[in-house]
């Protein structure tokens, strides 16, 4: 989903510092280029890399494309190290697979997010220092196996309720990326429920408690996921004015939860919401409070797993400075190359 990191921007003193003021002529100048802007976003149109457009409408794409790249980078993560001790080889290799998945996405958001005019190498300072962020969803452990496929089914299926309506958003590099993620998005989601269904329906008891302690872990977190109420999403309003969002933080949460109830009766498992009940008259489900306490503390890097995952992103990229130095030597001879036979020629 992985797109909250815009609507928390100014909770934790990580805001971006206001623009200069612009001066009346270039205000002026500027002014036949917004109207058609403005007239692009009205009719539905998208903008393209090459389109002008307003220094805030790049900056909060820079901004939600980036921490969605590292979003997908970091969560691999918690899944990563239980690969080596997947229960099956059919299991493993499911694992496997999910995971270069995610690799993939962030190597399509961060080249997404280069389009508006940022380097990769930016965008990576910017998550190792901690400036970035990321979501707060994968700074928590994963205990058991059971947690894969909780993360399948209601991790990836937050993502992709968030995630759909992003192949709409009005910067067409991001909507066009997002078409591939949401596709295997949804096979992300659909592999974790099944792992769960087998649990529950062939699995021994622990292994049904197994599922059940998973799905008490992960609840709360993953409604999290959707960012904070819309009353405290000061940056939601004008994100969907512009067509960079198209659902409400709350109105996503809503449609989550609805669907997930369902399926929670299919597997046989219990939500650990005392307060999640149907309400007949607003045709939608009522559920408990959520801990934005807990949130905030996670977002703000105090969360379960937060320096252990930066950590080992920051580990990884260090020990992996030889192999982008020999690729860029590499790169450089090969151009070398190709100049001297155009001067031979």
């Amino acid at each position: 989903m992985y797109t909250q990191a815009m609507d928390t921007i100014g909770k934790d003193g990580n805001a971006e510092p206001k623009a200069p003021l612009r001066s009346a002529d270039d205000l002026l100048a500027e002014a036949p280029l917004q109207q058609r802007f403005d007239a692009a976003i009205d009719a539905g149109d998208f903008i393209e890399a090459k389109d002008w457009m307003p220094e805030h409408y790049r900056k909060t794409l820079v901004r939600q494309i980036s921490q969605h790249a590292h979003s997908e980078i970091v969560g691999m993560l918690p899944e990563g190290n239980w690969i080596s001790r997947a229960p099956t080889l059919k299991r493993k290799a499911i694992l496997l697979a999910k995971v270069q998945d995610e690799a993939g996405h962030g190597l399509d958001l961060y080249a997404a997010a280069e389009t508006l005019g940022t380097s990769r190498d930016q965008m990576l300072e910017a998550l190792h220092s901690g400036k970035a962020k990321y979501s707060s969803i994968f700074n928590y452990p994963t205990l058991s196996w059971a947690d894969m496929g909780v993360i399948g089914w209601l991790v990836d299926g937050a993502a992709i309720m968030n995630q759909v309506p992003l192949c709409r958003c009005s910067y067409a590099p991001y909507a066009r990326a997002m078409i591939r993620v949401c596709r295997e998005e949804s096979f992300h989601q659909r592999q974790g429920f099944e792992a769960l269904l087998t649990m529950m329906t062939h699995g021994t008891p622990a292994q049904k408690e197994m599922v059940q302690d998973a799905v008490n872990r992960w609840w709360w977190p993953s409604l999290m996921m959707f960012g904070p109420a819309d009353a405290d999403s000061p940056n939601s309003e004008q994100s969907m004015r512009w067509g960079i969002k198209r659902l409400s933080n709350d109105a996503l949460r809503q449609k989550f939860v609805d669907a997930t109830v369902e399926q929670a009766r299919t597997l046989g498992v219990t939500m650990p919401d005392p307060d999640l009940k149907w309400n007949e008259e607003c045709q939608q489900h009522d559920f408990g409070a959520i801990d934005w306490a807990e949130f905030w503390q996670v977002v703000g890097g105090e969360g379960p797993c937060n320096r252990e995952r930066l950590g080992a992103r920051v580990k990884a990229w260090d020990e992996g400075a030889w192999v982008r130095d020999a690729a860029l030597a590499h790169s450089r001879k090969q151009a070398a190359r190709v100049a001297t036979a155009q001067v031979a020629a």
